[in-house]
């Protein structure tokens, strides 16, 4: 741990460093996880559960006072009215982990009356730790690193995320890749969206798009990415994301052309233009449904989401602001 670095999240290192150890020891002898079923292919494993106690333990051992939101635990533990609130997903990228394939990690955000000030994404397999204090920069093992400088959308690398769960338009998601495959250098889903942001911000890829994730999915990665210089927001370029189960990351240039590609996707896309993507699915032989329909409710983010999405910016477009505004 550096003496430099923020002390809140020193502690959030000395916690991510600590559930690493207990993940890597277990990736040893994966076959013999125990693992069970949250919903159709959405699994939990004891390693999720065992990575995120010590995460707890070792964040409320140093801030007593402090309000936490897990994944696996919801709001179970910590101060229920704090101010702070630390964010918390165990163990980003379970499938692959129960599988042997190495790409996984650790997320831990904190917020601050509802703006992300701290950020840890630990990848234990490679041991990479990806850090991010609010104004000071995002770093890499200690080294600055920035999102990248290409500026043409058919030389970038794309990172997404494929839908997985029973009710999620496929269809319309498939419409969504093939918009942006054939505009790029290449598609990616490597199955982990902490570390997709993460690396979005150290510049290994140009942008990131997905649906469906979670606050604690994208909580720290999101300030990776804008303290690394790039731009993240919904699919229609809006900054208050954090809760609205859909995440788009890029350098600014990249994110720009993206936005005008997947806005028309997005739950918040003007009904002409969700009226299109109808008719384009209809073409197709899709159903026709609208591109959000059907797709799974928020889950209770008590997991502390009180089921509603926050329309509160959508009447001013801000693709270029920061977006750590979360309102919890």
């Amino acid at each position: 741990m550096s003496s430099n670095l923020h002390p809140m999240l020193n502690v959030a290192i000395k916690a991510a460093r600590a559930a690493g150890a207990i993940i890597n020891r277990a990736a040893l002898d994966v076959e013999s996880v125990r693992i069970s079923q949250k919903q159709i292919n959405d699994f939990v494993t004891e390693v999720d559960h065992a990575s995120e106690k010590i995460i707890i333990e070792t964040l409320l051992t140093a801030y007593p006072g402090h309000g936490i939101l897990a994944e696996e635990s919801g709001k179970e533990y910590g101060a229920k009215d704090s101010e702070f609130v630390w964010i918390i997903d165990p163990l980003d990228g379970t499938t692959n982990f129960i599988h042997g394939f190495p790409v996984y990690c650790i997320s831990i955000a904190l917020a601050v009356k509802g703006k992300v000030e701290q950020a840890v994404v630990y990848d234990p397999t490679r041991n990479d730790l990806f850090t991010a204090t609010k104004g000071r920069g995002a770093y890499l093992n200690e080294r600055r690193i920035r999102v990248s400088k290409r500026t043409q959308l058919k030389d970038c690398l794309i990172s997404t995320g494929f839908p997985f769960r029973p009710g999620d338009n496929f269809k319309s998601y498939l419409n969504m890749m093939a918009d942006v495959m054939q505009r790029t250098a290449g598609l990616r889903r490597p199955g982990a969206a902490a570390l997709d942001l993460a690396y979005v911000a150290a510049g290994f890829t140009d942008g990131f798009f997905e649906t469906g994730l979670s606050i604690w999915d994208v909580a720290a990665g999101s300030l990776l990415v804008t303290e690394a210089g790039g731009l993240v927001g919904n699919f229609t370029g809006e900054a208050d994301f954090l809760e609205q189960r859909e995440c788009l990351a890029g350098n600014p240039r990249i994110y720009g052309q993206l936005v005008p590609i997947l806005g028309k996707y997005s739950k918040f896309a003007s009904a002409g233009d969700k009226a299109s993507v109808r008719q384009a699915a209809s073409a197709d032989g899709g159903s026709g449904a609208d591109p959000v329909d059907g797709q799974e409710p928020a889950e209770a983010l008590d997991a502390g989401d009180d089921g509603q999405d926050n329309h509160a910016s959508h009447d001013a477009k801000n693709s270029g602001s920061k977006s750590e505004d979360a309102p919890f």
